[in-house]
């Protein structure tokens, strides 16, 4: 159903969205890698994403190779090498996005958050109840006896591979990889909150990878708000669109 109800100046749909989120009792986020670009980190398939890099060294590769779970298993070496030079966001700082996010989930006004992103910005920024559902950085794990690491151990290893200081077998990030299925457990929280929610806020994702799409599908809450620079999937739907940097909208809520 079309509500054509994002008519009309930014004053009055930002004034929409305040009631909206008045109205409503159980407050959801989906975020996607727009929501991190704010902060300097890029996406992987825009113009400027991780994708485009014409980086030497990785030529010979598809991006989406570089970081897939059998890549990891027959070419640790350039895995590795891929993943520290494009994926380490220990010194990046949240945005007004998460900021502002953490700041409503405090104030009861958001329940909690479900991203695709694995840089741990929504944790940083102070936002508690956070479902990864493409894992996270932040956490590595032994491949063979499941000794836990921090994000340290990977990053800043002197090892091609780094290797668990228990057993000498592989230690991998808790990063969900082409190839590999979502956490149990951080998608079953997100499914919950999804088929809970009365409002459903999409942010920073076109809705074009399948994780987040399926969960946004599984909404059938009163209302639907998008914030997206560009087009995104059930805009039809939605209460309000804002084409619009993420930050800059929600501070303004």
């Amino acid at each position: 159903m079309d509500r054509k109800l994002d008519m009309g100046s930014e004053e009055q749909k930002i004034e929409k969205f305040r009631d909206i989120l008045f109205s409503s009792e159980y407050v959801v986020f989906l975020g996607g890698a727009g929501v991190s670009t704010e902060s300097g980190i890029p996406d992987f398939r825009s113009r400027d994403g991780l994708y485009h890099r014409k980086e030497k060294k990785f030529s010979g590769y598809k991006p989406e190779y570089l970081l897939s779970y059998n890549c990891l298993k027959h070419e640790p070496e350039v895995f590795f090498d891929y993943y520290r030079t494009n994926l380490d966001a220990r010194n990046i700082l949240p945005n007004d996005a998460h900021l502002k996010l953490a700041e409503m989930e405090t104030g009861k006004r958001l329940i909690g958050v479900v991203t695709q992103n694995i840089d741990g910005l929504h944790q940083k920024a102070g936002s508690v109840n956070v479902q990864e559902i493409h894992g996270t950085i932040w956490k590595n794990h032994c491949v063979s006896c499941g000794a836990e690491y921090d994000v340290d151990y990977i990053f800043d290893s002197k090892d091609t591979v780094p290797v668990c200081e228990k057993c000498g077998k592989m230690v991998r990030p808790d990063v969900v990889l082409y190839g590999e299925f979502l956490p149990e457990e951080a998608y079953g929280n997100a499914v919950d909150m999804m088929n809970r929610a009365d409002c459903l806020i999409i942010g920073g994702t076109s809705l074009e990878v399948g994780s987040a799409a399926q969960l946004a599908h599984l909404f059938h809450g009163e209302h639907l708000v998008i914030i997206n620079k560009g087009k995104t999937r059930l805009e039809g739907r939605a209460d309000l669109v804002f084409h619009d940097s993420i930050g800059k909208i929600l501070k303004q809520i």
